[in-house]
C-alpha cells in the first residue's frame, strides 16, 4: 500500500509504498528493515526531514508462532479471533498488540531471545518498584556470558542501558508459573503492558 502524508516540518508531501504485513519465513530479507526501524521512516523529498510514518501493520513469525498488530483496528482484531479459533494449529500461538513501531521491535527482540513478554513486563515493575521511580524501560537484548537482560532506560535527556540479572527474571518466571491466569489471560490479541500488568500488580 501507499502512505502518503505531510512533512512535519515543512508541510511537504511525503509519499512511501509499504507492506502491510511481513511473514517472515517467506521474506526473511525484509526483518531487517523492520527491527531497524527503517520501515516505519520516510524522508521528506523537499527538506530532507526523516519521521515516522503511522500505519497498520502486521508481522507474522509462523516458525515462533508469533503475530504482533501494530495499530490494528477492532475489525482486524475480531477477524484474528475468528482464524484463532477456528484454526487449530494457531490455538498456541502468541499474538500481540502494540501502538508504536518501537514496541512492535521490542516484541520481536523478546521472542527472538526466547524470553516471555509477560515476564519481561514483570521484570520492569520489579526494577522500577526497586528502584523507586517510573523507568519507561525497553527491552534491548540479552547477554548470556553476564547473565544479564539489557533495557534502555531514558534518563535526563539522555538514553541510558540498564542491565538487570537473569536472576530476577527467572523469578518473574517463578511469579507466572504461581499465576497461571496471567498466561491464560494473555491468549489472543492481546496488549502486553505496564498498564495490563497493573491489573494484577497495581
Amino acid at each position: 500500500m501507499t502512505i502518503q502524508t505531510h512533512c512535519a516540518r515543512c508541510g511537504g508531501a511525503i509519499s512511501k509504498d509499504i507492506p502491510s504485513s511481513l511473514n517472515v519465513r517467506t521474506q526473511p530479507e525484509q526483518k531487517a528493515s523492520v527491527l531497524s526501524g527503517e520501515l516505519f521512516v520516510a524522508q521528506c523529498p523537499a527538506c530532507g526531514n526523516r519521521q515516522l510514518l503511522p500505519f497498520p501493520f502486521l508481522y507474522h513469525d509462523p516458525d515462533a508462532q508469533l503475530m504482533i498488530w501494530l495499530g490494528a483496528e477492532e475489525d482486524a482484531r475480531t477477524r484474528a479471533i475468528d482464524v484463532l479459533s477456528s484454526t487449530p494449529e494457531m490455538q498456541d500461538y502468541h499474538i500481540r498488540l502494540v501502538d508504536s513501531p518501537g514496541e512492535l521491535i521490542e516484541k520481536i527482540k523478546i521472542f527472538d531471545a526466547g524470553l516471555s513478554d509477560i515476564a519481561i513486563e514483570l521484570c520492569k515493575f520489579v526494577t522500577a518498584r526497586e528502584a523507586g521511580e517510573d523507568l519507561p524501560l525497553k527491552f534491548l537484548g540479552i547477554d548470556g556470558a553476564a547473565a544479564e537482560l539489557h533495557f534502555a532506560c531514558p534518563r535526563d535527556g539522555k538514553m541510558d542501558i540498564l542491565a538487570v540479572g537473569l536472576n530476577v527474571y527467572e523469578d518473574c518466571c517463578g511469579i507466572l508459573q504461581r499465576n497461571p491466569s496471567l498466561e491464560e489471560n494473555a491468549k489472543g490479541p492481546v496488549q502486553i503492558d505496564q498498564a495490563w500488568l497493573a491489573q494484577y500488580f497495581g
